[in-house]
């Protein structure tokens, strides 16, 4: 679909919302959850628990913001994930407050958390996703969409309308920035070798009814 096609349809869809049309809404629902759980699971470093509950936050406050999404400033989708970002980040500080406080206890002493048991998962998943968080933006960016969208180098040259020297500079830059964050977070250099040997579970989620 061509930018002005989008648009005004988007447009359309957004009057009819706010007109109290609910197909309309379920259209605009329909086109976009994919897509939204992928971005937030990504964002989550695969923690569904995480993301089911970012997820439904951002439709929750996507009703009460209907108002303030503008098609002509971009799409529907990207309106959601800006939304979504920052629930993850706050979802992100929030339990950074709480490990703070927290006494560790006997079942996360060292030793406890085994490579691949739930708790080790648990953790792997936190320390991807405050990375991500902590990406810069075009970085985090051309990671999602080289690991998570699955675009090839020469896609996201298309795409970005730039150089395929600059992407692949921006693609290193990116991933050294990642395994340095995540290093950092986690002490564990081996698991860091390159962001698409982290072992996401990314795995397409059944539908949720808005």
């Amino acid at each position: 679909m061509i930018a002005d096609e989008r648009v005004t349809r988007e447009q359309v869809l957004r009057a009819a919302v706010l007109a109290g049309d609910e197909s309309a809404w379920q259209a605009l629902y329909d086109e976009t959850f994919e897509a939204l759980y992928g971005y937030v699971l990504w964002r989550s470093g695969g923690r569904k628990d995480r993301a089911d509950e970012v997820v439904q936050e951002c439709w929750l406050t996507a009703v009460r913001r209907i108002r303030r999404f503008d098609p002509q400033r971009g799409r529907f989708l990207d309106w959601l994930r800006g939304i979504a970002a920052n629930l993850v980040r706050n979802q992100l500080r929030r339990e950074s407050k709480r490990r703070s406080r927290e006494v560790l206890s006997d079942s996360r002493s060292p030793g406890s958390a085994t490579d691949g048991s739930p708790l080790e998962d648990l953790e792997r998943g936190s320390r991807i996703a405050l990375a991500l968080a902590a990406l810069p933006e075009r970085q985090e960016a051309v990671l999602r969409a080289k690991y998570l969208e699955g675009r090839s180098v020469a896609e996201i040259v298309a795409a970005w309308n730039q150089t395929p020297k600059a992407i692949e500079s921006l693609l290193a830059r990116a991933r050294d920035e990642f395994r340095a964050l995540y290093v950092g977070s986690a002490g564990d250099e081996e698991r860091a070798r390159d962001p698409a040997a982290l072992g996401w579970q990314l795995q397409r989620q059944p539908r949720r009814e808005p």
